[in-house]
C-alpha cells in the first residue's frame, strides 16, 4: 500500500527538500502552500501523516493542527524555526505528535515519519476478535485493547491519538509502578532523552482531559511528585 504525506510549507525550497528525501524512502508526497490547499489536499486524498509548519500566512500551523484534530487522529510532525520550549508546548498541545525544529536534518526527519507511520499503522485492527480479547486490560474502570486501539474509560469510549494510546498502554500494562517522564520518553518514543523537554507532560495533560480526569474524584493516572505517574493496580 503505498503511504502518503502531505507538506504544508510556505517556503517551496524547504517542501520541495523535504519531497526530495521522502520520495527517496518510498513516500508518495503532496505539498501545500497554505492550510486551505492543505485542507483541500486531505479532503481529496487518503492522508496518512502530516508534515505542517507553524509559521504561515493566513491560518498558521497551530490553528489547522486544532482543524485536523477535530476529525483526524493521522499523525502530524509540526516543523518550525522557533526552539523554545514554548513554542514545543504549544505546537504538541494544540495535537502535534512530534516537532522538529528547522533547519532540520533530514535523516533526523525521515526517521520520525517512519516512527509515527510506524505507531500509526498499529491503529489498524487486523486481528480476529478472539486474540482481540487476548490483548484487552481492564484496570481501575478502564478497558484498553491493543489489537483494535480502543479505549473506554467507565463504558465511555475516547479518541487516542497513538502516541496517548501508547503512553496509557504503558502505564496500565505496569500496574503500580511509576514511570519518569524521561521513562515514558525512552519507551514510548523509542529514542534516548538529551534535554529537559515538557513533551510527555503534554501528552498526559491532554491525555487527562480526554479522560475526564479532573471532574474524577478516584484519578485512573495517578502524579507521583517528583517522580513521575503511574496507575494504581
Amino acid at each position: 500500500m503505498e503511504t502518503n504525506i502531505l507538506v504544508v510549507d510556505d517556503e517551496k525550497e524547504i517542501a520541495e527538500l523535504v519531497e526530495i528525501y521522502l520520495v527517496s524512502d518510498g513516500y508518495k508526497v503532496f505539498k501545500a502552500e497554505n492550510a486551505q490547499e492543505g485542507f483541500d489536499i486531505l479532503n481529496k486524498e487518503d492522508i496518512h501523516l502530516v508534515l505542517l509548519d507553524i509559521m504561515m500566512p493566513g491560518m498558521d500551523g497551530m490553528e489547522m493542527c486544532r482543524r485536523i484534530r477535530e476529525t483526524n487522529n493521522i499523525p502530524i510532525i509540526m516543523l518550525s524555526a522557533k526552539s523554545t520550549d514554548l513554542d514545543k508546548i504549544l505546537g504538541l498541545g494544540t495535537g502535534a505528535d512530534d516537532y522538529v525544529v528547522k533547519p532540520f536534518n533530514p535523516l533526523e526527519l525521515t526517521a520520525r515519519v517512519k516512527s509515527q507511520l510506524r505507531r500509526y499503522t498499529q491503529l489498524n485492527p487486523n486481528s480476529a476478535i478472539r486474540e482481540a480479547e487476548k490483548n484487552e486490560i481492564s484496570i481501575r474502570g478502564l478497558v484498553i485493547n491493543k489489537d483494535n486501539h480502543k479505549v473506554t474509560v467507565y463504558d465511555e469510549e475516547i479518541k487516542l491519538t497513538p502516541i496517548e494510546f501508547d503512553i496509557l498502554y504503558l502505564l496500565a500494562s505496569n500496574p503500580g509502578k511509576v514511570f519518569s517522564t524521561d521513562e515514558i520518553f525512552e519507551k514510548v518514543w523509542n529514542e534516548k532523552v538529551y534535554e529537559a523537554n515538557n513533551t510527555v507532560m503534554v501528552h498526559i495533560r491532554r491525555l487527562r482531559g480526554k479522560m475526564k480526569e479532573d471532574t474524577r474524584q478516584n484519578k485512573i493516572i495517578t502524579t507521583v511528585w517528583g517522580v513521575g505517574y503511574k496507575i494504581e493496580k
